[in-house]
């Protein structure tokens, strides 16, 4: 029982794991930061390459 505690509170003064997990939760804001970065960016792409073509075409806002 004695090695368990002792086994318990070495790895509670680990720096290791709490660093791996620090690790993965700012990976993980990451990607939930450029999956909405890229979701609007490309709305706004989209709709930017519509309007130009749109006014390259013939009979379209341009003319």
């Amino acid at each position: 029982m004695k090695s368990l505690v002792a086994k318990c509170k070495q790895f509670l003064r680990s720096e290791e794991a709490p660093t791996a997990t620090e690790y993965a939760v700012m990976l993980a804001l990451i990607i939930v930061v450029a999956i909405v970065a890229v979701s609007l960016l490309g709305e706004k792409v989209s709709e930017t390459f519509g309007d130009v073509t749109q006014g390259m075409t013939p009979g379209g806002a341009g003319s």
